[in-house]
């Protein structure tokens, strides 16, 4: 190669070329990666809303119903997964401690769930929210649960993590409420062994609303989508740059070059100039 292209054969040019042939391919494909998990995850959103939307259709059929039929046994649905998840159950038991859970919406108004522990024959507790009630969490306003065994039938839930959902992750509630419904933060709260999962009623116990059932915990378009939207652009604009920083530094030594075949420049000048000229 003649002219002023001749540096493109100097070993420091080599070296940016294949730096350049091995960087552009790599941030693309990583960025195409980051690119299918939010779309995965897009789709997985949708996927547990059609799923959710379905479960609450067959729940309210089977509170229409009266019947508990449709129901399937607590122990057989646990451990709660992506599966199991908002699928109609029912437990028999007795009610014991209650519980508020502040700042929960339904229907864009605010209020609050009453949950009650239902201590079943296995001698665990299993989180029940027997419905929602509008305004500030208020002892005096919740029903009293009923008395003597009772069979409850509704959604099977995964325990909330604080920051999820919609989940409060404010801590310092009064005594007698929690910010997120999971055995974590009743742990130090009752006595009780717990469930690691709750039930939302499909009938809203003693004139109390039901609150419907929820997408199983990391199905939503939470933070951590959008961090692989963001990387996606990180890694395009990362194999941009190092395209136009090629292109850059490509005219500008041909620039020194060509200076220097005009004597513009001294050729010892010329950045990337072969090692035989310098001397």
């Amino acid at each position: 190669m003649e002219g002023v292209y001749r540096f493109l054969l100097t070993p420091r040019w080599w070296g940016i070329n294949v730096f350049v042939v091995l960087a552009i391919p790599f941030c693309v494909f990583m960025g195409s990666w980051q690119l299918g998990r939010f779309e995965d995850r897009v789709q997985a959103h949708e996927s547990a809303k059609e799923q959710v939307a379905e479960q609450n259709e067959e729940r309210s059929a089977a509170a229409k119903e009266g019947s508990a039929a449709k129901a399937k046994p607590l122990d057989s649905l646990l451990p709660v997964d992506k599966e199991t998840s908002g699928e109609l159950t029912r437990a028999t038991g007795r009610y014991g401690e209650q519980m508020l859970v502040p700042d929960r919406k339904l229907d864009d108004k605010s209020g609050f769930y009453v949950l009650t522990l239902l201590r079943t024959d296995s001698g665990k507790s299993l989180p029940v929210v027997r419905g929602w009630l509008p305004g500030n969490a208020s002892a005096a306003k919740a029903p009293a649960a009923p008395k003597g065994e009772v069979t409850v039938v509704g959604s099977l839930q995964a325990s909330e993590s604080p920051g999820s959902n919609g989940v409060s992750a404010a801590g310092g509630l009064p005594k007698g409420q929690l910010g997120a419904i999971s055995s974590a933060s009743l742990v130090n709260l009752v006595p009780d062994d717990l469930y690691d999962a709750w039930i939302t009623l499909d009938k809203g116990d003693s004139g109390m609303k039901a609150v419907p059932a929820s997408a199983p915990n990391n199905t939503g378009l939470d933070l951590k989508a959008f961090q692989n939207l963001g990387y996606t652009g990180e890694w395009f604009v990362f194999a941009a740059f190092v395209l136009f920083m090629w292109f850059r530094l490509f005219r500008r030594e041909k620039e020194f070059a060509r200076d220097a075949r005009l004597g513009l420049v001294p050729e010892q000048a010329t950045p990337g100039a072969p090692a035989a000229e310098l001397r």
